[in-house]
């Protein structure tokens, strides 16, 4: 990037390339938007892409270094609601960049962000509803907020989640409690008139020994307390949606009181 030198280093990754496009724009400039959604862990950027100068910085709009190859995007208050630094990279605070990411997101990638931001806890839902209200009018923030004011919006932690659940609502289920807390666990769905726990596990959170041994110790917690768990992997959910519905279905007439 012009004006900007790697000393020493014979290949430049992601955040090598992130941080030069902050250093090419200027003191105040902050990696914004998809770019910084990215450096958060909300969503996923490939080396290629950023090459392809496609990285995301907002300014301060009297700030005259915008450099070409670069997305800039200029905002006198870009600063709000706080400079947050990632490995030495400064970028926007996540709930600026969750609202950054409402402009032009479709919902279901902009829940997901959402979820993601909250599994990793830089900012739960409730949080990000009043901290926009205490931002500026900027673009995305009123759709972001509509997002958050949905009546029928379940938040859950991770987009795996988000696919759970009309899954079971197609088997017979109510809506359940998410995120509900059981015997010293969060749990993903709880049906108190089940007595029912569904855990969904993603690869990314449950493919180690430590991971698989906490998830046993979990389940027989609630099978102790009288409950029934129930656990459906990353392939069951996406690829056997018909074993999870007839699984949920027969747990839940199990389940229910007879008469």
């Amino acid at each position: 990037m012009r004006g900007v030198y790697a000393v020493g280093r014979p290949t430049i990754g992601k955040r090598g390339w992130w941080m030069a496009a902050v250093l090419a724009c200027g003191p105040e400039a902050l990696l914004s938007h998809h770019s910084a959604a990215a450096l958060w862990r909300i969503r996923r950027a490939r080396v290629a892409e950023v090459r392809q100068g496609d990285i995301d910085v907002v300014v301060p709009q009297a700030n005259p270094k915008v450099r070409p190859g670069l997305r800039a995007h200029r905002r006198l208050d870009h600063a709000e609601p706080g400079r947050r630094e990632v490995d030495g990279i400064p970028l926007t605070h996540p709930v600026a960049t969750l609202v950054d990411l409402a402009v032009d997101l479709p919902d279901g990638q902009l829940e997901a962000a959402v979820n993601e931001a909250d599994h990793l806890r830089l900012v739960d839902p409730e949080r990000l509803r009043k901290e926009i209200d205490a931002l500026p009018r900027w673009l995305g923030s009123e759709r972001l907020r509509g997002l958050l004011d949905k009546p029928t919006i379940t938040l859950t932690t991770t987009e795996l989640e988000r696919l759970f659940l009309p899954l079971a609502l197609k088997a017979g289920l109510a809506a359940p409690l998410t995120q509900a807390w059981l015997d010293g666990y969060r749990v993903d769905f709880y049906w108190p008139d089940l007595g029912l726990v569904v855990e969904t596990d993603s690869l990314r959170y449950h493919r180690t020994p430590f991971k698989q041994a906490r998830d046993k110790r979990r389940d027989n917690a609630h099978a102790g307390s009288g409950l029934t768990p129930l656990r459906f992997t990353h392939g069951q959910v996406l690829h056997e949606p018909a074993y999870v519905l007839r699984t949920l279905a027969r747990a839940a007439r199990l389940r229910r009181p007879v008469g």
